[in-house]
Parts: C-alpha cells; sequence; structure tokens
C-alpha cells in the first residue's frame, strides 16, 4: 500500500498529484516521509491584552462581529471583523482571501496566528492561519509548498496518506538493539508525531529518531559500498621499485608525502585491491605519490590509467608524468581533442602493451579504448566525475586497484559522506620554499592601482592571470572574458601579450594558448574558470579575480592556487562591488587565510551542504531531515551503530535486516550513480 500512487489518496487526483510530483512526492511513502520544515505554536496562545505590537502569535479568540467585505479597487477586497477573548479586542483584517471569510461564523471561535500590528492605537492581525478550536492544537506543521497547494491541502494530503501508511504493519528498519542503546522511539511514533505533535518534546523524540535512521541507513549503505569494492587482489605487486622512483628525484618529497606513498604501497602489497582517496590542497604534490604509484605498477609490468575531468588537466598530467618518468616509461595522452591517428596510436599502444600509462579524460571510457593490464585506475578532481564513470575505467581491468586524488579542499563532515567507502590519506603540508599568497579584497574603484600593480610585475618578467566570471557578454553586468581581454589588450595592457582562454574554445585553441602563457610568450591571460585546474605556470605571481562575489569559496581557493607555484612572491586582488554582508564575509575570509581545508568548512558553513557542490553529481545521496552541520554528533553514532550491526551480517542479508537493506537500496539509488547489489 506504501507504494500506491498518491493520486489514489483522498484529496489528490491525477491534477494534483501532478503539483505533488514536483515535490518530489509520487506515493504514499513519499508523502509520510515529506518532513515539516518549521512548526506553527498553536499549544500556546496569548491573550489579547498581553500581545505586543511585532511578536507573531497565536490567541483563541471569538469571531464578535460579521465580516463585513468591501472591494478597495480592481482586485483588491478587504474583508473586516472584530476579535474577542473576553478580556480584549483586536481587528482582524483579509485580504483577497473569500474562502476564509466565507468560513468564519459570527460567535464561533477559531485559532488565529499570525503578526501583531498596531494601527491608531488598535491591534490588528491582517491574513492569519486559522485553525478550527480544539483542545489539543499543538504544532501546525509547515511543508515546502509549490504553486497551486495551500499548506492546508498539502497537510491534509499528508495525513490521508499517514493513514493508510499507519494501516499496514511495516518492519522497523532499526533493530532492536540500535534503538535500545541510543534510546530511540519507534518508527510509527515518529512519522505520527512529525507531522501532528501535541508539544515541542514530540517534535523532538520523532526527528531524533528520523535523523539517526536516515544517517544510520546512509552509513549501512557507505560500509556496504566498502565491502562490495573489497575485492581480492588479482595482482602480485612488488613494491621496493617505489624506492628506486623516489631515489631519481631531483628533489626530497615531503613528511605527508612521503605518508600518502607508504598508505598506497601497503595498500597495494596487500591481499585486498585499494580503494583510497589522497586529498591535499592546492600545490601538496598529489601527483607526484601518483607517479610513484605509476612507476611501480610498470617496472611489474603491469598498465595504468590516469583520468582528470578537462583536457588541460589531462595535458599537464602528461607533460608531468613524462618528465618526471623519465624514458623508463613509456606514457601516451588520450583525449578528444587530439587527431584520428595520433588517438589510434595511442590506443594499440594501450591494446598491445607497448605503453604502460595512459592519461586522458572522459576518452579513456569509450568502448574502444582496450589494455592488456590494467592493474591501477588513478581518477583526479574525483568530485568532478560520478561513480559510474570511475567504475566504468575500472572495468577495463581485472580488479585494478583504484587511486582517487583531490585537491579541492572537502571538509571533514562532508567527505565522511562522499568517501565512505574510500581510505583517505591527507597531504596536509606544502612542498619547501612556497610563499603564503598575500590575498586582498578590493572594489571596483581599485581598478587603476590593480592595473599599475599588474604592470609593476610584468615589468619583471613575471605573468599574470585576469578571472572573469563571464565568457562573454549577456544581460547581465558581469565582466566577459572576450571583450575584457580586448578592452586590456587595446588599453592598459597594450606593451603586453594578453591571451584569452575559456571553455568554449576548441581543445587545439586551448592547447596552443596554454602552451604559448606557460612558455612565457603570453605574459597576462585573461580566462574563466577553466583555468581552475590543471594550470602549473610557476612564472605567473599575479591573479586578479573579477566579480569575485560570484564564485564559492572553494572555486577561489582552487583558482588563487594558480598562482604562488615558483619562488616569487604571489598575489590575488579580488574585485568586487557586493555589499552584502555574506558576500563580504567570504572574501575577507580568503584574505586571511590560505589554508584550504579551513577556507571549506567556512563555505559549506555559509552555503550548506546542499550548494557545496551539486551533490547528485558526486553520488551522495540527498537526506529529506538530517543536517551535515546540525547532526555531526548523530552522524558519529549512527556510523558506530552501522558497524556494529554489519560486523554480524556483513551484507545485511539476515531476515531481520531485509527493511534495512532495503532502505539503503532505495536510498543510494536516488542519484542514478551508486548501485548496490
Amino acid at each position: 500500500m506504501t507504494t500506491i500512487d498518491i493520486q489514489y489518496v483522498k484529496g489528490v487526483g491525477e491534477k494534483r498529484a501532478k503539483l505533488l510530483e514536483k515535490l518530489g512526492i509520487f506515493t504514499v511513502e513519499d508523502a509520510v516521509r515529506y518532513y515539516p520544515r518549521a512548526y506553527l505554536d498553536f499549544a500556546n496562545c496569548k491573550p489579547i491584552a498581553a500581545l505586543v505590537p511585532g511578536e507573531t502569535a497565536c490567541v483563541r479568540a471569538v469571531v464578535g462581529t460579521e465580516l463585513f467585505g468591501a472591494q478597495i479597487r480592481k482586485g483588491l477586497t478587504i474583508w473586516r471583523s472584530v476579535l474577542t477573548d473576553g478580556a480584549g479586542t483586536m481587528h482582524l483584517i483579509i485580504f483577497n482571501n473569500r474562502f476564509l471569510a466565507e468560513r468564519l461564523k459570527q460567535g464561533e471561535t477559531y485559532l488565529f496566528y499570525g503578526k501583531v500590528t498596531e494601527n491608531y492605537g488598535t491591534l490588528e492581525m491582517n491574513n492569519p492561519l486559522v485553525e478550527e478550536d480544539c483542545e489539543n492544537a499543538g504544532f501546525l506543521p509547515v511543508y515546502p509548498l509549490t504553486a497551486g497547494i495551500s499548506r492546508l491541502q498539502l497537510s491534509r494530503i499528508i495525513q490521508n496518506a499517514l493513514k493508510l501508511w499507519l494501516q499496514e504493519e511495516h518492519a522497523e528498519l532499526l533493530p532492536e538493539a540500535v534503538r535500545h542503546d541510543y534510546s530511540l522511539c519507534r518508527e510509527r511514533y515518529a512519522l505520527t508525531r512529525i507531522h501532528a505533535p501535541v508539544s515541542l518534546e514530540e517534535v523532538q523524540i520523532a526527528r531524533r529518531r528520523l535523523i539517526f535512521e536516515e544517517l544510520f541507513v546512509l552509513q549501512c549503505g557507505m560500509a556496504l559500498l566498502r565491502v562490495q569494492g573489497r575485492q581480492r587482489s588479482a595482482f602480485c605487486v612488488d613494491t621496493a621499485f617505489a624506492a628506486e622512483f623516489l631515489e631519481q628525484l631531483p628533489f626530497t618529497l615531503t613528511g605527508a608525502q612521503n605518508r600518502a606513498v607508504a598508505d598506497c604501497l601497503r595498500d597495494l602489497s596487500g591481499a585486498w585491491v585499494m580503494n583510497r582517496l589522497i586529498q591535499g590542497d592546492v600545490g601538496s604534490g598529489k601527483t607526484v605519490v601518483a607517479a610513484a604509484l605509476l612507476y611501480t605498477m610498470a617496472k611489474n609490468g603491469l598498465q595504468s590509467a590516469l583520468m582528470a575531468p578537462t583536457e588541460i588537466l589531462a595535458r599537464q598530467h602528461y607533460e608531468t608524468l613524462q618528465k618526471i618518468l623519465g624514458g623508463s616509461v613509456r606514457v601516451v595522452l588520450l583525449t578528444g581533442g587530439l587527431t584520428a591517428r595520433e588517438k589510434r596510436v595511442a590506443k594499440a599502444a594501450l591494446k598491445s602493451g607497448e605503453a604502460a600509462v595512459a592519461v586522458g579524460t572522459h576518452a579513456l571510457l569509450t568502448g574502444d579504448v582496450e589494455f592488456s593490464a590494467l592493474s591501477l585506475v588513478v581518477t583526479d578532481e574525483q568530485h568532478r566525475f560520478g561513480v559510474r564513470q570511475r567504475s566504468t575505467l575500472s572495468e577495463k581491468g581485472r580488479a585494478p586497484h583504484v587511486l582517487v586524488m583531490s585537491a579541492t579542499p572537502i571538509p571533514r563532515t562532508l567527505s565522511l559522506m562522499i568517501y565512505g567507502d574510500l581510505d583517505i590519506s591527507v597531504i596536509d603540508e606544502l612542498p619547501g620554499g612556497r610563499k603564503k599568497i598575500l590575498t586582498y579584497a578590493v572594489d571596483s574603484s581599485y581598478h587603476p592601482r590593480v592595473y599599475a600593480f599588474l604592470r609593476k610585475h610584468l615589468d619583471t618578467g613575471l605573468q599574470g592571470y585576469v578571472v572573469c566570471p563571464a565568457v562573454e557578454e549577456s544581460e547581465s553586468e558581469l565582466l566577459s572574458a572576450v571583450e575584457y581581454a580586448k578592452e586590456l589588450s587595446a588599453k592598459e595592457f597594450s606593451a603586453y601579450r594578453v591571451g584569452l582562454l575559456h571553455g568554449k574554445m576548441k581543445p587545439k585553441e586551448k592547447a596552443a594558448i596554454m602552451e604559448a602563457f606557460a612558455a612565457g610568450e603570453i605574459r597576462l591571460l585573461v580566462s574563466t574558470t577553466v583555468i581552475e585546474v590543471g594550470i602549473d605556470v610557476p612564472n605567473a605571481a599575479v591573479m586578479v579575480i573579477e566579480n569575485a562575489e560570484r564564485f564559492g569559496l572553494s572555486q577561489l581557493h582552487q583558482l588563487r592556487g594558480r598562482v604562488g607555484r615558483g619562488s616569487a612572491q604571489s598575489y590575488c586582488i579580488l574585485i568586487s562591488d557586493a555589499q552584502g554582508e555574506s558576500a563580504k564575509a567570504r572574501l575577507e575570509m580568503m584574505t586571511k587565510t590560505n589554508d584550504g581545508f579551513a577556507v571549506a568548512e567556512f563555505d559549506l558553513k555559509q552555503r550548506g551542504p546542499g550548494d557545496f557542490f551539486g551533490s547528485r553529481q558526486h553520488g551522495l545521496p540527498e537526506l529529506k531531515i538530517a543536517d551535515l552541520l546540525e547532526d555531526m554528533d548523530t552522524l558519529q553514532q549512527a556510523k558506530h551503530a552501522a558497524l556494529d550491526v554489519l560486523a554480524g551480517d556483513r551484507r545485511l542479508e539476515h531476515p531481520e535486516h531485509r527493511a534495512l537493506r532495503q532502505a539503503v537500496k532505495q536510498l543510494f539509488s536516488q542519484n542514478g550513480e551508486t548501485s548496490l547489489n
């Protein structure tokens, strides 16, 4: 019955069902799990005489006079009445709501909830919410709405769906031991009270159970993913070659890099397939760690693939690996921008085994790319790939080891959710010699000084970036990269070669621009966020970011990381005319720290997990009631509880866990990425 179509619930019908679909309500179960976002307190009514103008309150009052309606102008009708509770009076004003006005009867008692105002010494309540008077009036749920459905209509639909749901017996998702250990109410109580509580305490009890349940199901799913990914290794890897590689490097790894290498080598030499994330800030040296593994696999006669989200980043990795792997390991590049012949040669080398390492973009995923012995899959900027894409590449080998890398600082709160199926190594220190990037936030009146500052550095032989949020001119006032590049090259920077880079350019055009910039031929590069990842030009020391308020903090941090890669003191100048307190606070945060993880935590708190980055894109199931920031303690409890349950039933195959396993599969199937077998 819980899977019954919502249109067959009393009060819905085919037309209203279409509106409910916009809210994600398709079935009875969806309606029951559509939780209120807030509650109106009808439990604590105040005497009219105690009301204070400006407060929002509930009063129990009698409609003292018959409602009188008058059309003030076309399209505006106002009804008025006097309310009384025996000790005080106030005026009731209703705008353009004939249904409510005709519903209220003189001499009857109702509950009125709304904001109290004062007009010439008389208290008024305009367009309040009105409920029938009843002794057990409590907290009225407020749901997110869509056009065409009122709060009252949705509330009644959910109550009708709940009645249908309660007619069935439902197995408890939470094992009895878990409920007992964490003092949680039963599911029937929680779902009943979350929609119709009579006290704040009931709301808290219900919410605690449902938040725990949601996070418990999530953590069980993450643990199951880990179990599914835990395959016996098909390769016997001799890790001694890594030491040989590290000795050949012209520099010494940091302690954090050495720890990350050791973690990976331990995985490669173990009995199980590696599933590890290396998370490190911009410029922390993740690529060298990956190179040590690529070298090790190649010396074992095995192949590796490194997949990057953009052609620029893929080409950057290819050139870096060509240098540090020397002539002892053949590396091929495979991207959409190559000629047909170049692709054919690369594919043939991979199929025959002549090439030990493939570096590429999504082009690596095509069906005609074959490997002779793919044993290690590395994905860079992992959060830009869906889980399915990562697994598609892995399927080209026989249970290959998996390493994912991310330079996007992800707060621990979020990495627990996104990477719960991976072991994590953090590179939390930068290579020696790196100087802090000095960051300043100014408004557009500083443009002349900023240009002079930039020219001063170009005159010393250094290079710079100007980043714009828009590619071409539009109706908005955002600076366009195309127009801005023309303007700068014609005026303020006419003495220098100014380049332009944006995502709409053809791959070969982008590659040519980047090669010219890397070679120092282009002195100033005007770009969109296409440079966010994958550009390593040590000679670039100044970055100017226009309309900086348009970017997320983590994105600004990523962009800033394109400078400060050489020995010169580097600068990042954020230009914004935004007046909002939130925007100002975000830009000020950028000026205070170079720590990407601190920036990411601040960004998460400001924007929330839903906006931190597109969660569905990254395999993160959508949560309906839990909050990653507010419910971290519950998340930890749910994780411990999930591990305890799975310790006795690794795949949730016991009969008493059937409902739990079904809930896990349902949660993880929402995004179409993650599948649980």
